[in-house]
């Protein structure tokens, strides 16, 4: 109920938000006592599948996934889409084994699991700042563009249909469920951390009009950023080409 909630306080935010574009509806998931420290890969995955499995686009794709899968369950699922053969360098990192570890994933496997399920999405490396003071304003440009095409008019709260967008950086990843372009033009990445206990979550759900709540989401800047973004279906040939393709490279360069 968080974007639901979202959407409510920024109808009526009027202080310094001029448009804010969120994604469709995703559940925060968050690390446990057994993941803390490793688990954010997996808990982000559960964030974005939350919300693909509420879209019956992907109905055919996740048809075997009716339920959010547990860690090991992921763990194995990224096996299983190794032995397709799907980024055998990657797998190579993990002697070919994830199961019953609490080895870090990233944005390559998320990549690797999506596609093996056939859901067509890309990975982008933003591998170094394109701003100022190691700002990113190619990355959030990119953002802002997923998630407002199609959605050109003046409205201020803008609820899309696109899926959450997984971001990577130096160890750790969030899930990006939306972005606010400021009176000033600029622009606000909005993020759930798995990081964050849902008792804090569930503060949002009740936030007081000034908005403090958001502090758990408005971020930071990085030094380098990978994305992984929903985009579509993949035919099975589509998905026998992307298999090949990572064969040889896994990821495009925004300089």
């Amino acid at each position: 109920g968080v974007i639901e909630a979202l959407c409510k306080y920024y109808q009526n935010e009027n202080k310094d938000v001029r448009r804010v574009w969120l994604s469709a509806g995703v559940d925060h998931f968050h690390s446990s006592l057994g993941d803390r420290g490793w688990g954010c890969g997996y808990r982000n995955f559960q964030m974005l599948l939350s919300s693909l499995l509420q879209n019956s686009f992907y109905n055919d794709c996740l048809r075997d996934t009716t339920l959010i899968p547990s860690i090991p369950k992921i763990q194995s699922m990224i096996e299983d889409a190794w032995r397709e053969g799907f980024d055998p360098h990657g797998a190579s990192h993990f002697n070919n084994r994830l199961h019953g570890s609490k080895a870090w994933i990233g944005a390559c496997e998320i990549y690797s699991l999506l596609t093996s399920l056939r859901i067509k999405c890309q990975i982008i490396d933003f591998h170094k700042p394109t701003g100022p003071m190691g700002t990113h304003p190619r990355l959030f440009e990119w953002i802002l563009h997923y998630y407002s095409t199609d959605h050109e008019g003046g409205a201020k709260v803008v609820c899309t249909s696109k899926p959450p967008i997984y971001l990577q950086h130096q160890g750790h990843s969030r899930t990006v469920v939306g972005i606010e372009e400021k009176k000033n033009k600029s622009l606000c990445l909005l993020l759930f951390d798995p990081g964050c206990s849902s008792q804090e979550m569930q503060k949002l759900l009740k936030q007081s009009s000034d908005g403090i709540g958001l502090k758990l989401l408005r971020k930071f800047v990085e030094k380098q950023y990978q994305i992984v973004a929903v985009n579509g279906v993949l035919s099975l040939e589509e998905k026998a080409a992307r298999c090949r393709a990572s064969q040889v490279l896994t990821s495009e360069k925004i300089p």
